[in-house]
């Protein structure tokens, strides 16, 4: 192994650009093959991070003894990566960055982590993303997905239809996990006459942890959003405790199942559309096909509507001050779509007053059925609209879109039963047939 012609060998590696490939022989003789990405500010003096092949990040104190040699010939030296074309070619996927974990860092300050914003610090974490062809990075927001809040989902639809209009054949959506729900849902419902896919994209754990499941879902979702055979909104996550395996979760159906597992997403009430692996992307037949477009934003979102999850103990007191002054709200009741009795007198006067009152299910598998006891009987008679399987977040991002497209309460609760997404699991006809 050659060493640096001159000099400390500190000084030439941390002179290496962000991304560059070596391999390394420490002073202890173990040998490291990887790419060299930003270290942490308190990581200590002389240590250089790199991403190893595994996707395992490692840092290495660099001391007199140590030799390295680069894999590849160096291109010119410079701080950083260089920034991304402002105006993409014509099949170049483009990724729309928000923050979250999948694009965040250790802030070793605090303990927890930051997003990071910049598009160039983004390709030194992810220097294989470009493998497979053209992306460009568009930071949109940077945020963690608590923050986000109905008028950035508008935003995240407007610059999704920009992209198709410049030529993506896909986008890919990086997102924090925690909200990725809700969003995919939102999305969902916005984007209409998508040409091709948008995949939403996570990370359990950031880019410059050990063991991150960024690099790998983000390399997926990018080879699905190449996919010419798909035109919704999904979900791209791990698939089980596979390494290489990745399931593709409709936007409508997706919901965080674990807080820290890699595979902690699952689709609820139908299946998965599909899968990606080492051999390719499979496709349920299931899936929506491509339209002829042109896409657009089908808005606006009205956010006169909330989400009330009943609980024992909730007086109907403090559920009729939540929903003062709101057009909308869905209860995520438990079972079939039930709440306690005393709910019913303001619930009878929100319908009155015009409010939609809509019921969805704690529940993550069956159909809410008022007709199967006398409480949802009596709730039926007050006015509520059940809305069959639909998950409580998806149910509530529907009804901000249903509440931007019509003024009547009517209007509303037909837009709300209305399939728009594919949002209503396979079992709906089944059910209704039995009731």
């Amino acid at each position: 192994m050659n060493a640096p012609p001159t000099g400390d060998p500190w000084e030439a590696l941390r002179a290496l650009p962000f991304g560059r490939r070596i391999e390394l022989t420490d002073d202890r003789g173990t040998v490291w093959t990887g790419t060299v990405i930003p270290s942490h500010e308190l990581d200590g003096p002389r240590v250089l991070t790199l991403k190893l092949e595994t996707g395992y990040n490692v840092g290495i104190r660099i001391g007199p003894a140590t030799r390295f040699r680069p894999l590849e010939e160096p291109p010119p030296r410079r701080a950083t990566p260089p920034a991304p074309a402002a105006a993409p070619a014509p099949g170049a996927v483009e990724l729309l960055t928000t923050g979250g974990t999948i694009a965040s860092r250790v802030d070793y300050e605090t303990g927890g982590v930051r997003p990071v914003g910049d598009a160039a610090e983004i390709l030194a974490f992810y220097p294989e993303l470009r493998e497979a062809g053209s992306v460009v990075i568009h930071p949109v927001l940077d945020v963690l997905s608590e923050n986000l809040t109905p008028a950035n989902w508008s935003t995240l639809a407007e610059e999704t239809v920009g992209a198709f209009r410049r030529g993506a054949p896909g986008v890919v959506i990086a997102h924090g996990t925690d909200t990725l729900g809700f969003t995919a849902a939102a999305l969902s419902f916005l984007l209409a006459e998508l040409p091709g896919p948008v995949v939403l994209v996570g990370a359990q754990r950031s880019p410059d942890r050990p063991s991150s499941d960024g690099p790998s879902n983000l390399h997926a979702a990018v080879r699905l959003a190449r996919e010419g055979r798909l035109g919704e909104v999904v979900v791209v996550m791990h698939d089980g405790l596979s390494d290489d395996r990745f399931a593709i979760h409709r936007g409508t159906w997706v919901r965080k199942m674990h807080a820290s597992r890699r595979d902690a997403f699952e689709s609820r009430p139908g299946p998965v559309l599909g899968t990606v692996d080492a051999s390719g992307v499979h496709l349920s037949s299931d899936v929506r096909a491509p339209r002829a477009g042109p896409p657009h934003v089908d808005g606006p979102l009205d956010p006169a509507g909330g989400l009330l999850t009943f609980y024992p103990g909730l007086s109907g007191d403090r559920a009729a001050a939540f929903v003062q002054g709101l057009r909308g709200v869905v209860l995520a009741g438990t079972g079939l779509g039930h709440v306690a009795a005393e709910h019913l007198g303001w619930i009878r006067a929100a319908h009155a007053r015009g409010v939609v009152v809509a019921m969805t299910t704690q529940c993550l598998a069956g159909v809410v059925d008022p007709y199967v006891y006398a409480t949802g009987r009596e709730l039926l008679g007050a006015g509520v609209l059940y809305l069959d399987d639909l998950l409580p977040e998806t149910a509530y991002a529907k009804m901000l879109w249903a509440l931007g497209h019509a003024s009547e309460p009517e209007g509303v609760r037909r837009l709300l039963r209305e399939d728009r997404a594919g949002e209503f699991g396979p079992r709906r006809a089944v059910e209704a047939a039995r009731r």
